[in-house]
């Protein structure tokens, strides 16, 4: 059911007018761990509910934690790729608040000593230019469980005849990111929070750390916002006197969880603010909820600042202290910078900025890169990739990594079929028909062009015989190329394909009728 609301909003550009906007962006990230942060239990997305819980998760008395160590390195390895230091000494704490999806009434947490600090992403805009996102923090701890409200109008607590709880999410090592305030960004930062939470999500990916499923809740966003009075040069939002106006009050936006919606409920919460403002009001201090299908915020609760909690240090986990020669051999595994990597493939391919993009919505770089590898031509491995495999991901509603994987397609078989279209074995469209084969499972590409008989005919005889009958057929058509009309060879080589049964070589047949009718072309 869509969700309607009351508020008022001024349009964007109205509110831009009087008011600066101010973000600050937390990113929760699932990590794809095999087990849990403190336990061994399953980390499995889907499981049916409370099958992958035990007695540390659940906080049952007795139970002792212990540190996934793999969950450590890879938020040393988040950390170092946003240029962060890395602590060489830090703690848990136990972040006291109650939850009904929370078993342990308290989430084990890093408060004052994070992990990871002091770091920086450089955010690249679709015009070229550049927003360096300052990151106050990364630090680890572990997830809640998930409510499910069952009856009311909204799926949320409030007029839900009863509440479920699955607990299979309790314990599933976070990273949480928290940026400094984001200042300056004017009106372009609704644009500026979601190239953020895109370059980050590909940085993550890039490293192997999480799948960053956004619609799954892996990697999760909240977005916070204040206005303060325009200051100073209006065309300089970095202008001394605007930064020196205090912040206002901010809200927090949860658990928003696309691209696209980030920069909606940051628009959106800008226009909101600016009425209250405009009207003489004050911004309550809250937490708010995203709806999709209405693009408007909701009130949720008032929202406590981080000292307002109750933290203590945890006495159940030892201390985190990495050496500095791990965190060197941690450094010297990260990938090369996803950025840095979209400049360097398209400038040895040649890719236009649209050619680029186009690869990169589709999720077709590294698959395209290793085709290549394998033997394949970045133009044929981006025809291949980008045409019937992503079609069928989309018509399946899956990411083409994912698709290509459950249906067995490799980058090597990609560049097998390339091959057999080079080494004259196949033309385009055997070609087709055979990676629709292997999309059918039927084999690899050689296995299919083998079992469905496909192959050019090599015999110039049986071709310049089907050539011969087509143009005696077609009088009409033969005078038309004598007469210097070339382009209506194409009518003749649709018959002669046909007359082959599509096992000719099309450009040959070409060559071939124009040579017969006495053309050059």
């Amino acid at each position: 059911m869509s969700t309607t609301t009351t508020d008022a909003v001024l349009g964007y550009d109205e509110a831009l007018a009087s008011y600066d906007p101010v973000m600050g962006l937390e990113v929760h990230v699932e990590l794809g761990t095999a087990t849990k942060m403190f336990c061994g239990c399953a980390t499995t997305f889907g499981a049916e509910p409370n099958t992958q819980v035990c007695p540390v998760c659940l906080g049952l008395p007795g139970a002792l934690p212990v540190v996934n160590e793999t969950a450590v390195e890879s938020a040393i390895r988040i950390g170092l790729a946003l240029h962060c230091d890395i602590a060489t000494w830090c703690r848990f704490a136990r972040k006291n608040y109650f939850y009904p999806d929370m078993p342990k009434n308290f989430q084990t947490s890093q408060y004052d000593e994070p992990i990871a600090f002091e770091g920086y992403l450089d955010v690249e805009l679709e015009d070229g230019t550049t927003y360096r996102v300052e990151i106050e923090r990364a630090h680890m701890e572990e997830d809640t469980g998930k409510s499910l409200h069952v009856g009311g109008s909204t799926g949320r607590i409030h007029g839900a005849e009863y509440s479920l709880v699955d607990y299979n999410r309790a314990g599933i090592p976070l990273i949480e990111i928290v940026t400094k305030p984001l200042v300056g960004a004017g009106e372009r930062a609704p644009e500026i929070a979601k190239a953020y939470v895109a370059a980050l999500r590909e940085l993550l990916r890039a490293l192997g750390v999480s799948d960053v499923k956004m619609e799954q809740g892996s990697m999760r966003c909240d977005a916070n916002v204040s206005l303060r009075p325009k200051a100073g040069d209006p065309t300089d939002p970095r202008n001394a006197e605007q930064l020196a106006v205090p912040f206002g009050t901010r809200t927090e936006t949860k658990n928003v969880n696309s691209l696209r919606s980030v920069e909606r409920a940051v628009r959106y919460e800008i226009c909101r603010h600016a009425a209250v403002l405009s009207s003489g009001g004050s911004i309550l201090q809250e937490t708010r909820h995203w709806h999709e299908d209405t693009g408007v915020t909701t009130s949720g609760r008032e929202k406590s600042d981080a000292e307002d909690y109750r933290y203590f240090p945890e006495p159940d986990l030892v201390p985190v202290a990495p050496t500095a020669d791990r965190v060197e051999e941690l450094r010297a595994t990260l990938p090369e910078d996803p950025a840095a990597r979209r400049r360097r493939v398209q400038a040895e391919h040649g890719w236009s900025d649209l050619e680029l993009r186009d690869v990169m919505n589709a999720g077709a770089l590294d698959l395209i890169e290793a085709t290549i590898a394998a033997g394949g031509t970045a133009a044929g491995a981006k025809k291949w990739w980008l045409g019937e495999v992503a079609r069928r991901a989309n018509e399946a509603n899956q990411p083409l990594t994912e698709y290509a994987t459950q249906v067995g397609v490799t980058p090597g078989a990609i560049a097998e079929l390339e091959g057999l279209v080079s080494s004259g074995r196949l033309n385009d469209k055997m070609a087709r028909e055979v990676m629709g084969g292997v999309l059918d499972g039927e084999g690899t590409p050689t296995q299919v062009a083998d079992a469905r008989g496909l192959e050019l005919v090599e015999d110039d005889d049986a071709l310049q015989a089907a050539i011969t009958t087509v143009i005696e057929r077609n009088p009409d058509i033969a005078e038309k190329i004598r007469g210097g009309k070339v382009q209506a060879a194409g009518a003749l080589i649709g018959q002669v394909m046909k007359e082959m049964k599509g096992q000719a070589d099309a450009g040959k047949a070409r060559s071939l009728i124009l040579g017969a009718l006495g053309v050059e072309g």
